[in-house]
């Protein structure tokens, strides 16, 4: 499958897997990578690397947002064959590592098979390696407050409920939000568009991810850059709002 690459800003890429998104941010020659979909996305993601004139020799660093197979599936491969550091909030680092997963299990998708584009979606994410085992050997916590010092200079927000350690990325200058699934704009088992939360299933915390919202309320921005869904461009404050009142 080829990726399907939008240019947002300059420097600023949203690329579409297979039902999952990928972020590139360039400066120069180097590359900052925001997730790496499924494992079966790899020739996606290293196309889409290409395609914007960059390489994997050139990635700076692996942002994660959160460590669940369809935003890490390549994060291990880079991290070992290029040496890539890959970086995540303190709280989702054992997440990475494997310690522990906290991840739709197959019970729940099945209790929920019902539910339409669920049976489609499952079916895909098996075949695109959604259950394999692929754990980040040395996952990284932020090394500090504030943007990071990298492609993007992207900012870190903590936005747990998905996951404990699920983070968000805010490009202030650019007005950009990096959403994850903190806050997506579609997803195969939604039958909505635009912002929202994904279906209850999928979260660890659904009260935590309620209240995370929050938090993206406060960002400034314009452009919203989802892990699932294309991209939305209006107030990323009225787009939280948004996701609140149809959660509820």
């Amino acid at each position: 499958m080829q990726a399907d690459i939008h240019q947002v800003a300059d420097g600023i890429h949203l690329v579409h897997g297979s039902n999952t998104n990928w972020v590139i941010l360039t400066e120069g020659d180097a590359v900052t990578l925001v997730d790496t979909g499924y494992p079966g996305d790899r020739e996606s993601l290293l196309a889409s690397l290409s395609a914007v004139g960059s390489s994997p020799e050139a990635v700076a660093a692996v942002l994660v947002t959160h460590a669940h197979n369809d935003h890490i599936g390549s994060a291990e491969y880079l991290s070992h064959t290029y040496g890539t550091p890959v970086y995540t909030h303190e709280a989702e680092v054992p997440h990475a590592r494997r310690d522990f997963l906290h991840q739709v299990n197959i019970g729940k998708v099945l209790r929920n098979a019902w539910r339409p584009g669920v049976v489609p979606w499952a079916v895909h994410a098996l075949r695109s390696g959604g259950t394999a085992h692929i754990p980040v050997t040395e996952p990284r916590p932020f090394p500090g407050e504030g943007a990071l010092d990298l492609p993007g200079r992207p900012v870190p927000v903590h936005t747990p409920g998905h996951t404990a350690g699920h983070c968000a990325f805010h490009l202030p200058d650019a007005g950009v939000v990096i959403s994850g699934d903190g806050l997506v704009s579609g997803h195969p088992t939604s039958r909505v568009s635009g912002p929202q939360l994904l279906p209850t299933m999928f979260h660890r915390d659904l009260p935590g991810a309620l209240s995370s919202l929050d938090a993206f309320e406060a960002l400034s921005g314009d452009v919203l850059l989802p892990g699932h869904g294309p991209v939305h461009r209006g107030s990323v404050r009225e787009a939280a709002q948004r996701a609140r009142e149809r959660a509820a």
